[in-house]
């Protein structure tokens, strides 16, 4: 739908063409985004379920980990809802609003999971370097603060691009060769000068990878000399064995920004795209809470408690 203002045409909706334009293939992308959505919140549900109602994991780490939960169960919900709901209509269409409002909180989530990964590798390296002085340095208002500017963050960085894009025009076309709608594509369909942005985008995005990187390789640096230096084999893999979690996390979403944007590929930009931003707002998070719970043995236990908690509950327990 266009709207003629004087000389100029304004989009008032997109269209949004998704994975596959074929008939065929949209059954079987509806159950299977269906199904990781469904395993993604539940799975990140029960993280925070299990952190919140077990007093034994109320820890600094566990904090951030909660916080990194809801930020993915968010980041999964921002797209794939819309996505199965255009399936399931056969319509592509998205207004000019949700789109920018989907847009916005797509990059709010997935810029926040980098910092909280920042944050919780500084939390290992002050657990594992400085294991006297954990509860001192970490203390509730540093988790708090280590908390809140990451989200202050990711937010003025998701509203710097959006109020850039406000200023573009979008002309003729309307159709975002993508499952949702994400600031690359939108640049390219734009019909002005989208230089401004770009290098914000370049320079912004390229800020936001770096530093939590630094702070990440700063930190396993220092883990790795502490560990080396503890004289029993034992010693060293209860140390090491402690940022597991983390670490498996960080190679998954690093190694992802790597082999999608980094090495060449004989696929064309729009399918790169597609492929990255799969990755990042469903894989990624999907696969978050199998490596937190398998890894780890305080979140196994504490799931364990959480389902005998469900299972024995006043409510499945029949009256005699």
């Amino acid at each position: 739908i266009n709207m003629h203002q004087g000389n100029q045409t304004t989009i008032s909706e997109f269209l949004l063409l998704g994975l596959s334009n074929q008939a065929e293939h949209q059954k079987p992308l509806f159950v299977l985004f269906l199904g990781m959505y469904l395993v993604t919140v539940v799975g990140n549900g029960l993280i925070i379920m299990a952190i919140a109602l077990d007093s034994y994991l109320h820890t600094p780490m566990y904090f951030f980990l909660a916080n990194l939960s809801f930020a993915d169960i968010s980041s999964v919900s921002t797209s794939v809802p819309k996505m199965l709901m255009n399936i399931q209509t056969k319509s592509q269409s998205i207004s000019y609003e949700s789109c920018i409002t989907q847009m916005y909180f797509s990059i709010v989530f997935v810029v926040i999971d980098n910092f909280l990964l920042g944050v919780m590798a500084y939390d290992r390296f002050v657990a594992i370097c400085h294991p006297l002085n954990y509860t001192t340095i970490m203390e509730p208002r540093l988790c708090f603060l280590l908390t809140v500017i990451p989200w202050v963050l990711s937010n003025i960085v998701s509203l710097t691009h959006t109020l850039l894009l406000l200023r573009l025009v979008f002309c003729d076309s309307n159709t975002i060769p993508h499952f949702f709608c994400d600031l690359s594509p939108l640049l390219k369909l734009s019909c002005s000068d989208t230089m401004i942005n770009e290098l914000v985008l370049f320079i912004v995005g390229l800020s936001v990878i770096t530093f939590p990187f630094a702070l990440i390789l700063f930190s396993y640096i220092c883990i790795v000399r502490a560990v080396l230096r503890i004289s029993s084999t034992e010693g060293k893999w209860k140390a090491f064995s402690t940022c597991g979690s983390h670490l498996t996390v960080v190679l998954l979403f690093y190694g992802t920004i790597v082999g999608v944007y980094f090495f060449p590929s004989s696929t064309d930009p729009d399918n790169r795209d597609k492929i990255g931003a799969v990755l990042f707002t469903v894989v990624t998070p999907m696969m978050n809470p199998f490596i937190y719970s398998l890894r780890s043995k305080d979140m196994k236990c504490a799931l364990r408690k959480l389902i005998c908690r469900k299972k024995h509950s006043p409510f499945n327990i029949r009256r005699i």
